[in-house]
């Protein structure tokens, strides 16, 4: 403390004369044991308010008005100590800096042309500038990007020094021994510290082969890991904490629904969209599923089995990269960048598209955890997806009957760019047509249909058929399996294309595409025109689904029955409900004689699909004969029935047989023609366009007639 701070204002230097002119009353000196305690005061409080100054001053035996002084004097000396230390600083860097400049341009005039080894002319040194200058300025906007892209997943702005911190982190361990998960938490380590909470900083980077961790793709690399191992140690907690994060819904059937407020106290983040159109769904679920736990895991890491697994919800996917393949046998620590499209019930749903890691875990034995989460790409330029995946996915357990126990949190926010239609307005609004539990009910009947795939011999109610092999009936089985997909796909309407002759007031809200296929093995080729559309009828699903698969009652709505019952030749269960199954048709066409009918239906309490799709005696002698059906063109039909917006009345009703006084229900109806093909057959565009929307229209007035429903609007 120098003597200018031994007093405050003390007489005989200039503060005493600015007091003496009015400004600030003469005090007398500090001793030493109060300029000590107004020192320790000062390094935890220095901005003391009143009440704080008149307790000092108290204590140590000064006016308040004296303390007040004193502290301000205080904070204006530091301010100009740190600002002196800041400035010598600053000069023996540019005078470091200077120095080097200076050696630079000196090496610059010795340096030699390597073709003539003679001094290098001007202009080779300007084009040097300026390719400098180009990389810099490539430099800073790659730093901006990852430092933008860094942000959103971080909920933090970060400066260089920060940045570089982050992932300036040492090369320990190796990839292939993914980190364990203890006490319901991830327990990532860098030198000794922990992190339990949301934080993406406190984990220990296992990369034993990219050590360039400041290039972007590493740099991409090391933030994939971080974010994904974030999700996972979320979604754990998610999975294993009911209340205070879930609760149940008083209108869906008591289902687990997100409690957003103490959400947010645990995991804090900001919204990814913004505006009056942002909703967050977040539901959990679980069930018991008949797939092996390790099978239900490959098939979550294989985009291909992954649709196959889920064809009503999943209408694309596939594996954008590789990160960690994961130990072999339990694909534990595997991680992956994947692409998905999302679909369900009708053309007026939106899809909904995510790019997204998936990171897979064995967290003990015979415990899995599936952990999704968004994630944006460096090269990307934008980000055009409207939906957005926060921590979700899956823990599956292993049960000793060769069964899983599967429990499920789906949590994302949609962004509607376009507002859904009203009559899917409560199915989406609600988070019911995508939510966790038609994610589970859909897992199970598929594991049903796998245990009526691998029966060892041929049940008797499915016997009398045309069907008498094993090979043929998983031939079948494979052909419809493929033909729902190739259904549900078309209900996304890809390829929409506007008719201005087509008005909406003619055409009853029914949408169009056309859509060239020239490579896609198993459907017909050249231009296929889709037209579907969705309406609502005063009954509920069950009655409207017991109607369209009702043998006797075809020829009410099928045009290819011509008015005449079908014949039907093969019949295959595929679930325990009556009206899961296959069959195989023959119609009573009297100018064809060449014609059957393949169908496949199925029904849970989320809704039903009732799919068709003619084909040649040839193509189905085939498939019944064991061949494979993978190349078999199909060209599929068909109805999606839902619930209208009332899952307490849809489980009721599914449960009972009394369903006359139940809900009502939502029906799409899609059809699929070959407007033109390589063989010949070619109809104009707005003729196949008109063809197509007459059948539509002519069913949907068949079905409304044989269920007494035409009195609709």
């Amino acid at each position: 403390m120098d003597s200018s701070m031994a007093s405050v204002g003390g007489s005989g230097d200039e503060g005493s004369d600015n007091f003496n002119q009015g400004r600030r009353p003469s005090y007398k000196r500090l001793t030493s044991a109060q300029t000590a305690r107004l020192e320790r005061f000062i390094k935890d409080c220095p901005h003391p308010d009143e009440a704080q100054r008149r307790q000092l001053a108290s204590e140590i035996g000064l006016e308040t008005k004296q303390v007040k002084f004193w502290f301000q004097n205080k904070r204006t000396q530091i301010k100009n100590q740190h600002e002196r230390a800041d400035n010598t600083a600053l000069r023996v860097e540019n005078d470091r800096i200077h120095s080097k400049n200076l050696l630079m341009k000196k090496a610059l005039k010795n340096m030699l042309c390597p073709s003539c080894g003679g001094a290098p002319c001007q202009d080779d040194r300007e084009h040097l500038m300026q390719k400098m200058q180009h990389e810099n300025s490539r430099l800073k906007e790659e730093h901006e990007k990852v430092s933008s892209l860094l942000a959103r997943y971080l909920e933090k702005q970060m400066s260089p020094p920060e940045f570089q911190q982050v992932f300036n982190i040492p090369i320990i361990g190796s990839s292939s021994h993914a980190p364990k998960l203890e006490n319901s938490s991830l327990n990532y380590e860098i030198g000794g510290s922990s992190s339990h909470g949301p934080s993406l900083y406190g984990m220990q980077i296992m990369d034993g082969h990219d050590h360039n961790l400041m290039g972007s793709e590493g740099i991409e690399k090391t933030l994939m890991l971080k974010v994904a191992a974030s999700a996972m140690e979320e979604l754990v907690r998610l999975i294993r904490i009911n209340e205070p994060c879930w609760i149940k819904s008083s209108t869906q059937d008591g289902q687990l629904i997100l409690q957003h407020e103490n959400y947010e106290k645990m995991f804090p983040r900001t919204n990814n969209f913004k505006g009056v159109n942002l909703r967050v769904e977040a539901t959990k679920d679980s069930g018991i599923v008949s797939i092996n736990s390790i099978q239900l895991v490959d098939m979550f890491l294989d985009s291909d089995k992954w649709i196959n697994l889920f064809p009503t919800i999943v209408t694309k996917a596939k594996t954008i990269k590789v990160l960690e393949n994961g130990l072999v046998g339990s694909r534990s620590g595997a991680l992956q960048l994947m692409f998905e499209q999302m679909h369900v019930l009708s053309p007026l749903v939106q899809p909904r598209e995510f790019q997204f890691l998936r990171y897979c875990e064995q967290i003990e034995e015979g415990v899995w955890v599936i952990a999704d989460v968004s994630f944006d790409s460096f090269r990307q330029k934008t980000s055009f997806f409207h939906s957005w995946r926060h921590p979700s996915g899956c823990m599956i357990q292993e049960m000793p009957n060769g069964c899983s126990m599967v429990t499920w949190v789906e949590h994302v926010e949609v962004d509607d760019k376009i507002q859904t239609h009203q009559l899917y307005k409560d199915l989406i609004g609600t988070g019911i047509a995508y939510g966790t539990e038609r994610w589970i009910m859909e897992l199970q009947r598929i594991g049903e249909r796998f245990a009526c795939f691998y029966v060892e011999r041929i049940p008797i109610q499915d016997s009398g058929g045309v069907i008498n092999s094993l090979e043929g009936r998983r031939s079948v089985m494979n052909f419809c399996h493929r033909m729902i997909k190739v259904f549900c796909e078309s209900l996304t309407m890809s390829g929409n294309l506007d008719f201005p002759l087509l008005k909406m007031e003619n055409n009853s809200g029914v949408r169009v595409s056309i859509r060239k296929n020239r490579n896609h093995l198993g459907q017909p080729k050249g231009v296929i025109v889709v037209a579907a559309t969705s309406i609502w009828l005063p009954l509920h699903y069950m009655k409207v689904f017991e109607f369209l698969t009702d043998d006797r009652r075809r020829a009410q709505w099928d045009v290819l029955c011509c008015g005449n019952n079908a014949n039907k030749v093969a019949h295959i269960s595929n679930g325990i409900h009556p009206g899961n199954c296959i069959s195989i048709s023959r119609p009573f066409i009297p100018s064809e004689n060449n014609a059957l009918i393949l169908q496949e239906s199925f029904t849970t309490p989320m809704g039903s699909y009732v799919v068709y799709a003619p084909t040649d005696v040839a193509s189905m002698i085939s498939a019944i004969n064991g061949e494979d059906s993978s190349m078999l063109p199909v060209l599929p039909s068909g109805f999606v029935i839902s619930a209208d917006g009332e899952p307490n009345a849809a489980l009721e009703a599914f449960n009972s047989s009394d369903i006359e006084r139940l809900g009502g229900s939502l029906l799409t109806v899609a059809f699929q023609i070959l407007a033109s093909s390589p063989d010949g057959i070619n109809m104009p565009n707005m003729e196949s366009v008109a063809a197509v929307n007459s059948l539509l229209t002519s069913t949907i007035l068949k079905v409304k007639d044989a269920l007494n429903c035409n009195n609709l609007e």
